[in-house]
């Protein structure tokens, strides 16, 4: 078998966010992370390999063997990784508030979103609250980034301002005039919620947030205005996790 010029055009398609919602699929590449994708919940579509040998145990019916060549054309790696699958987006599963919820508010870099996507895995983020206007998180940026974590986090995209307003945990924020997250008693159940990568948070969702964190710069110059949103992300994650372990 071989691409044929439908599937080429969906696999293209796909990199677009109207696109994935219509259809309902996105799209991975390489051998790590599809595998990780096919080792979870996700419904495959259709598997495209240049190996045919690599995936003998999944239905053959859902699998393609293409050439090199074919795998350039829709790739969107510079070295393409024998294998590009194409699977079902899940449906939206409600947002259990308990434990520690993160929230984001308007991250608009993928490379961002997936790495967060990543600290709440590594944290045991089960919960991450998105507002409607950050990056989708089937944009494939994103899926590359998570490394397969995004099979294990429960990702909504909702109004923020009024899922904050309703919530009956605890809010919290960083903010360079907030409290010293060192010298913070955190509680075992709240929501951190993080904001744009140039902006910060929003001010509506600045007027509804309860409490201010603040990282401390410790360096000489005290000259660095501020940290990567996914760097500062998992500092207090990990405070908030270590203070709920003590």
């Amino acid at each position: 078998m071989s691409l044929s010029k439908n599937q080429t055009k969906l696999i293209n398609s796909l990199r677009q966010k109207k696109y994935r919602q219509e259809n309902g699929l996105f799209v991975a590449e390489g051998i790590k992370v599809v595998n990780e994708l096919l080792n979870s919940d996700l419904e495959i579509e259709r598997i495209f390999t240049t190996e045919l040998g690599i995936f003998s145990e999944l239905d053959q019916a859902k699998v393609v063997e293409i050439s090199e060549a074919e795998l350039k054309k829709v790739s969107t790696f510079k070295t393409p990784n024998k294998v590009l699958g194409i699977f079902k987006i899940p449906s939206t599963k409600d947002i259990a508030e308990e434990g520690l919820v993160l929230a984001l508010d308007t991250i608009n870099d993928p490379g961002n979103l997936g790495t967060i996507v990543r600290l709440c895995d590594w944290f045991g983020i089960e919960q991450l609250v998105c507002s409607t206007d950050t990056v989708d998180c089937y944009n494939q940026k994103v899926i590359q980034s998570t490394m397969g974590s995004i099979t294990r986090v429960n990702i909504v995209y909702t109004e923020l301002k009024d899922f904050l307003e309703k919530t009956k945990l605890p809010t919290f924020t960083a903010d360079m005039d907030g409290d010293n997250v060192y010298q913070t008693e955190l509680p075992k159940e709240a929501i951190l919620v993080m904001g744009n990568e140039a902006n910060g948070i929003s001010e509506e969702i600045n007027n509804v947030i309860q409490s201010k964190l603040t990282i401390p710069r410790f360096g000489e110059t005290q000259k660095t205005e501020s940290l990567n949103v996914a760097t500062a992300t998992a500092i207090l994650l990990s405070e908030f996790k270590r203070g709920s372990s003590i």
